[in-house]
C-alpha cells in the first residue's frame, strides 16, 4: 500500500504542468524550445534566441560574427577562448557553462572527447536545476557513454528533466512508455510537451486520436495548447533568422 502511495505521489508531480522555458532577455518573448533556435553567450552567461542574435549581426541580408547582442563583448573567435571562458563562467556557478561544457567533452569540441567529464559536468549543473543536463545524463545512459547502459536510470533522469520543465526529455519520456505498451501514459507525456510547442509529440497524439488512444476533446485542446505555445514563441525576426540559417548554415553565428 505504501509503495502504491508512494507511486501516485510521484505521477503527480511526473505528469504536473512543468516550468515553462524563460523568456529571451533582449525581445522577451519565450524562448523556443529547440535549442538549436536559441544561442547561449559565454560571455555574459545569457541565453538569447536567434531572432536577436542574427538581427544585431545582420548585415545587408547576411550573417556576420561581431558581438554579443546582449552584453555587446566581441564574439569568441576559437574553440580555446570559448574553452577557457566556459571554465570563467563555472567557477561563478553558471549551470549553463557546465552543460555545454559537458557537451563539448561528450563530442570532443575543442576538448579530448571524455564521456565521465561531461557527465560530471552534467551532474553538477543539474544539482543547480538544469533539467536539461538531467536529459544528458539519461542519454548518457541509454547509450552507454561514461556508464553502463541502463535504460532504468536513463527514464528516472528523463523524469527528473521532464519535471523540470524539458520537453524533449518528456517526449522520450512518451515514446519509451509507448514501446512499453503503455499508451495512456504515453500520450500523457506527449499531451502536456505538444502543449509547450513540441511538434513531434503532436504528431504522436495525431496518431493516438486515429487509433482511439485519444479523445476527440482531448485531441483538439492539443491543437489548441500547441498554437497558442508557438504563437508565444514565434515572431518575425525568428522567422528571419530560421530562413537565414538554411539559406547560410555555417555561415550563421554557432
Amino acid at each position: 500500500e505504501c509503495k502504491k502511495r508512494a507511486a501516485e505521489i510521484f505521477d503527480e508531480a511526473l505528469f504536473k504542468t512543468p516550468p515553462t522555458n524563460e523568456d529571451c532577455p533582449i525581445c522577451f518573448l519565450r524562448l523556443p524550445i529547440e535549442p538549436s533556435d536559441s544561442q547561449y553567450k559565454v560571455c555574459c552567461g545569457k541565453i538569447v534566441c536567434y531572432g536577436c542574435v542574427m538581427c544585431a549581426d545582420t548585415i545587408a541580408g547576411r550573417p556576420t560574427k561581431e558581438n554579443c547582442p546582449f552584453c555587446r563583448a566581441p564574439d569568441v573567435t576559437s574553440d580555446e577562448v570559448a574553452v577557457e571562458m566556459l571554465r570563467k563562467r563555472i567557477e561563478v556557478g553558471d549551470a549553463t557553462a557546465m552543460r555545454v561544457l559537458g557537451f563539448r567533452y561528450s563530442k570532443g569540441d575543442g576538448v579530448p572527447q571524455d564521456y565521465k567529464k561531461a557527465l560530471e559536468l552534467w551532474h553538477r549543473a543539474s544539482k543547480l536545476g538544469c533539467a536539461m543536463s538531467q536529459s544528458d545524463i539519461g542519454f548518457g545512459y541509454l547509450n552507454g557513454e561514461g556508464v553502463e547502459k541502463d535504460m532504468k536510470k536513463a527514464r528516472y533522469h528523463w523524469e527528473l528533466a521532464a519535471m523540470g520543465g524539458d520537453e524533449a526529455a518528456r517526449h522520450s519520456l512518451g515514446i519509451a512508455e509507448w514501446k512499453a505498451g503503455n499508451m495512456n501514459r504515453a500520450m500523457k507525456h506527449f499531451m502536456i510537451s505538444a502543449g509547450f510547442g513540441h511538434d513531434e509529440s503532436l504528431k504522436k497524439i495525431q496518431y493516438g486520436f486515429s487509433h482511439g488512444h485519444v479523445t476527440k476533446d482531448e485531441f483538439e485542446k492539443a491543437l489548441r495548447a500547441h498554437k497558442e505555445s508557438k504563437d508565444e514563441m514565434q515572431s518575425d525576426q525568428r522567422d528571419a533568422a530560421r530562413r537565414l540559417i538554411d539559406a547560410y548554415g555555417d555561415a550563421a553565428p554557432p
